[in-house]
């Protein structure tokens, strides 16, 4: 089965919405469109229909576009069903007992709060794609708006859990500020100086530092490292658990 086709779509001043779609199978979907106008316009480019708004969080940067998208393609929402409240127009509420998918690319729903308590995930494990919303950035992760570190490490831990080989795209262009923080807790991690080269690289030319890796992810970004001893040794918490070190790595990160 042919994989997934998947566009970036950059919205506002640093989000990322994402155009995912079979050609074959007539299904398009976007995940987390912030505002219509960039979606309309890539859709435009590939002579494309909406058949599905994916939502990974309630938050309006992510679903800004979700009812002049559906009143136009009377495309379907799907999103958090524990959040479904908050998720303009929705239609299909997911979690991590429903079964979704778009055409034949099953979608496994991974439930991962902290940043917003209902947010979720879209791995398409066949495709090799997550979808992180703000909870998985690139180098980072979400601030904790609605949950606790302990959320966020379990959240985190889901995502560690899938294939390393599974590219990751999350919900904002944050790369090269979270890997300056990032140096400031690791600086002996060498593949985290020549991710950060290649990041600086694309971002003087504008490019997208998105998709990362699961694997790439694991081996560079703090937040899923708390049993670094670097890490550990820079903060002065050798004996601390992990979660005491994640909360303490976003308690720096918030300030930084």
């Amino acid at each position: 089965m042919p994989r997934l086709q998947i566009e970036i779509v950059p919205c506002l001043s640093d989000n990322y919405a994402y155009l995912v779609h079979d050609p074959k199978e007539g299904v398009c979907a976007v995940v987390d469109p912030s505002e219509p106008g960039p979606v309309l316009a890539a859709l435009d480019r590939h002579g494309l229909k909406l058949t599905h708004i994916l939502n990974t969080h309630h938050h309006f940067d992510h679903t800004g576009g979700n009812i002049p998208l559906q009143q136009q393609f009377g495309a379907r929402i799907v999103g958090p069903e524990k959040d479904r409240e908050r998720i303009p127009g929705i239609d299909v509420g997911v979690g991590e007992e429903s079964v979704w998918s778009l055409g034949s690319h099953r979608a496994r729903i991974l439930e991962i709060p902290a940043h917003t308590r209902g947010h979720i995930a879209f791995a398409f494990e066949d495709d090799q794609a997550v979808f992180t919303g703000d909870t998985l950035f690139a180098l980072g992760c979400g601030r904790l708006f609605e949950g606790t570190p302990d959320m966020m490490w379990t959240s985190l831990s889901k995502l560690m859990a899938l294939d390393d080989r599974m590219a990751v795209y999350c919900g904002h262009e944050y790369t090269l500020s979270n890997g300056r923080f990032a140096l400031t807790l690791e600086a002996g991690n060498r593949d985290l100086r020549s991710r950060m080269a290649e990041v600086q690289l694309l971002r003087t030319k504008n490019e997208a530092t998105i998709p990362s890796t699961i694997d790439l992810e694991k081996r560079t970004n703090p937040f899923l490292r708390p049993d670094s001893p670097e890490i550990r040794h820079t903060l002065n918490m050798a004996a601390a658990a992990n979660v005491e070190v994640l909360a303490e790595m976003r308690r720096r990160k918030d300030a930084f």
